[in-house]
């Protein structure tokens, strides 16, 4: 894979609306060493029916569990050209911290129970036949992907791809995943978005990325898919100040926790380095709940107590 990312110089941040779709069907981690609100959102969201795809505009609050046999894909757009969801971690047959669709084969399931888990999720979305992955290291490094290199696993955060037919993904257990098309010039991009990420600029970097595949900012399309929210990412007061001292404008997504502690909001922290790297700001969506909060849908390390857990993977691109 060819490296297309570099580091990009920190920049100012606001917080995000929720629009997400929940559908079990396709559509043609310290707070230094894990990461991936109650309070009701505004959010608007699309929903996929039998009568079709309607928009909604409702409040919501983090929500129940949905029946476990099924597999839960968050949606952010309703168009059939663009094959993407974040998807959680019910509907699989791993057990106990991978219970129960976890899909990477790195952090010490059985492997039979992850394939027997790809098998099912490929019946779900037909076009996962090609899916390019990382080692991902908390970087801001983003590779190219094609047919033939998609199988090499890099060390890196950021995936980029113009070839159809090649998928894109990215995992997570409280980072932030990061989904991004360009439609007109189909170009695609997928992000993992941790702290160490966040700071060095992961999303800035895959615009960049993506922009040497033809893609202009201002046809991007991002969603910021679910991870840890403010009300659970309460971290050490030294690493508020870092973010506050390297990242322009955070410290209006940071407010006081416990004695020596902060709560750092990383999505609307992303969502201001995105617009900042000239993405239309309506072109930015926030999918899901706070992965803490919502640990019964999706995998959280913090949940989890920094425990090893199971992984839920984010993927985008465009169908062969």
């Amino acid at each position: 894979m060819r490296v297309l990312g570099y580091i990009a110089n920190p920049r100012p941040l606001t917080f995000l609306c929720c629009p997400f779709v929940v559908s079990s069907r396709a559509q043609p981690r310290d707070p230094r060493i894990f990461l991936d609100a109650e309070a009701p959102i505004q959010s608007g969201y699309f929903r996929v029916g039998a009568g079709g795809i309607s928009y909604l505009r409702v409040e919501t609050h983090t929500e129940s569990s949905r029946n476990s046999s099924s597999v839960e894909i968050l949606r952010a757009w309703p168009d059939a050209s663009i094959c993407h969801g974040f998807i959680g971690r019910t509907g699989g047959i791993s057990t106990g911290a991978f219970a129960s669709m976890n899909l990477s084969y790195w952090v010490g399931d059985d492997e039979r129970s992850v394939d027997t888990n790809w098998q099912r999720l490929r019946r779900e979305v037909l076009d996962l036949k090609i899916v390019a992955r990382l080692n991902q290291v908390h970087g801001n490094v983003v590779h190219a992907a094609t047919r033939d290199t998609a199988t090499l696993r890099p060390a890196g955060d950021g995936l980029v791809t113009a070839e159809p037919g090649v998928m894109l993904g990215v995992f997570s257990a409280d980072c932030v995943p990061i989904l991004m098309i360009d439609s007109k010039h189909k170009v695609a991009g997928a992000m993992h978005a941790g702290w160490r990420g966040v700071i060095s600029d992961i999303a800035n970097a895959g615009i960049h990325a993506m922009s040497q595949l033809g893609a202009h900012a201002s046809d991007i399309r991002a969603a910021l898919g679910p991870s840890i929210a403010q009300c659970c990412f309460e971290v050490d007061a030294d690493l508020g100040d870092r973010f506050s001292r390297e990242i322009d404008g955070a410290r209006n997504h940071i407010r006081a926790g416990h004695p020596g502690k902060a709560f750092i909001d990383l999505r609307a922290i992303v969502r201001d380095q995105l617009e900042r790297a000239r993405l239309v700001p309506a072109n930015i969506a926030s999918v899901g709940p706070c992965t803490r909060c919502a640990s019964d849908r999706f995998f959280s390390r913090r949940a989890a107590g920094g425990k090893t857990t199971g992984l839920q993977m984010s993927f985008i691109g465009f169908a062969a």
